[in-house]
Formats: structure tokens, sequence, C-alpha cells
């Protein structure tokens, strides 16, 4: 531990920052930069994990430790980074190509064994490092590249991908929402196991506007509900809306509080209900606000406590090696 607390730019690197101007990724990296100085562990005692992808430049621009790894497999090398030296703080970062495409199985696997990782989704809904064509997340009718007449399948949805994974913390931020941003990541870190973050970015050149009212900061609180644990879902510029919870459907409902009945009829967050949380992954614009913050946290075993093992894998001698074997 340093005895001097570090800044936010004691987390920057040396090198030049390369994303398109105007990138989304510029406000993620500056919120990471807060939250690692708010977290006040060592640079040396941290590592980032990239797969390929714009997102993928990250561990370039952190004095931390960083792997830039082959498409796909940014969660398995995490994985061995973490069983290696458990004591790390490990961040895995890719974008939705990386994680949800290519590199869907080891993002899988990551959740369900709930390794120690913290696992950030930029999702732009676009290829953007090949230049534009659509990816698992872009929207029916995306026109791109490799979509000229428009993308006619099932956009993927991470928050349902992570909980039908069997994910235990579960998230969704936004890039431009700098003081929402910090407090989700702060989260995610502080959660023994694995964390998954999916964070709304915007590719001003391949996808200017994808998500519309969410990462415009003047038009959020409409499009968006904040969940907090404990408290009433109430969303709009005027707090004037909420969320109600059909228990016979088991889903969501969105309406105006003046003309509620009764105010107790207004839903709660339980950010430890499974059911709730996969009724709140259902929901998105334009019928419904798409909810940012902690959609759900449970405990579990964390894999390497599971497995009995303390210390790192450098105290195993030859000979424990060939019991082992």
């Amino acid at each position: 531990m340093n005895e001097m607390p570090l800044k936010p730019n004691d987390f920057g690197s040396d090198q030049e920052v390369r994303w398109c101007p105007g990138c989304g990724d510029y406000a993620i990296l500056k919120a990471m930069k807060t939250v690692l100085a708010d977290i006040g562990r060592s640079p040396d005692e941290i590592v980032f994990v990239a797969g390929i992808g714009c997102a993928a430049r990250f561990p370039y621009y952190l004095s931390t430790y960083g792997f830039h790894t082959i498409h796909g497999r940014a969660a398995a090398v995490a994985t061995g980074v973490k069983l290696a030296n458990p004591d790390l703080d490990v961040w895995v970062v890719g974008g939705d190509g990386d994680f949800m495409s290519i590199g869907g199985n080891h993002t899988l696997h990551a959740l369900r064994r709930n390794v120690d990782l913290n696992l950030l989704l930029f999702n732009n809904a676009i290829y953007g490092l090949t230049k534009g064509q659509y990816s698992p997340t872009s929207p029916i009718g995306t026109r791109s590249p490799s979509t000229p007449g428009g993308s006619v399948e099932q956009p993927v949805n991470p928050v349902r991908f992570a909980l039908g994974c069997g994910a235990k913390f579960v998230a969704r931020a936004a890039d431009t929402l700098q003081t929402h941003l910090p407090v989700v990541l702060k989260r995610a870190h502080a959660n023994k196991g694995a964390s998954f973050v999916e964070i709304l970015q915007n590719c001003l050149v391949y996808n200017d506007g994808a998500f519309g009212a969410i990462n415009d900061r003047s038009e959020s609180q409409e499009a968006t509900v904040r969940l907090e644990h404990g408290q009433p879902m109430i969303f709009g510029k005027e707090n004037d809306k909420a969320l109600l919870f059909n228990k016979r459907t088991c889903r969501f409902e969105a309406a105006k509080i003046a003309g509620l009945e009764n105010r107790d009829d207004i839903a709660i967050h339980d950010e430890t209900s499974l059911e709730r949380a996969l009724a709140l992954a259902a929901l998105e614009q334009p019928d419904f606000p798409v909810p940012l913050g902690v959609i759900y946290a449970a405990e579990a075993p964390e894999f390497i406590e599971a497995r009995g093992f303390s210390g790192t894998w450098s105290e195993w001698d030859r000979e424990k090696l060939k019991a082992l074997l």
C-alpha cells in the first residue's frame, strides 16, 4: 500500500489515448481512474485483461499491469491470472463482439464458475475496429457493411445472458453518466466472485445515438430507472413515473404516479431476487425505462475459495505438482 493516497491521474499511463474523438471509451477510462484511486490499491496489485477491439486498448492507457490478448479469450486469460495470483485485482474489458460473439463461451464459464473477476462489457451494438459491421447486440434492422438490407437477427441481451449463465452479480451503467458509473464499478469490485457490468457506450463514428436518450445526460432520467436496493423504482425528470410488479405475470408495468390509487403499489427494488432481476432485464425502450445500477447481487462461493486453495500457485513445489499429476 502506498504511503500517499493515489489520485486518478496516477493511474494513467504515458501512452497516447488513440480512440476516435468523442468515443464513449474516454468517459469510461475517466471513471475507471477515479474508481481505482478510491479503491486505493497500488497499480502493481491490479491487472487489466482485454481481447481485441476498440475497448481492448484499455490496458495501454492505465499504469497497472495489463494483457492485450487474442479475440474473445480475455476471460480465459484473466481466469489464469487470478488462479496464479489470487491477491491481484483482475479486471476484464471487452466489447459486445469480444464478449458476446467469439468470446461468448469464455464469458459464460467465467460467470458460472464465479471466478473473482470484474468483467466490463463495453456495449456499443456494433463492431467498431473492423469498420462498422453489425454485432450480436445490434438491434433488428441495423444497416451495416455486413447487413446492407438490415439485420434480421434477434439481438443478445447481455444482462439476460449473464443471468442465464448463473452470474451472481449483474449490473448496467452508461458511459456518460459520470456520477453513476463509478458507483456501479465500485460495487462490482466489492463483490466477491464474478461481477458482470454492461456499460452502454456510444460509438460516434459507426453507431451514433444507438441508445438514444439513455446516454444523454439531459434526457436519461426519462429513459432510465436508477436502481437502489430497498428503494422504490421511480423515474422521470419530475419523478412522476414508477414501475409496478405484476405478480400474476411476473412482469413489470410502467405507470404515472398521479394515476395510482395506492403509492404502495410502486415496486421496491430487491437486488437479491433472481425473479425480479430477470423481469428487469427484459425492460427495453421505448415501452419501458432501461434499468441502470445493480440488477442482481447474490452471495455464492467464489471459485478459488470453493476449491479450498489459498496463497499463490508459486508456493506449490515440484513434489506437490507430481502428486497432483
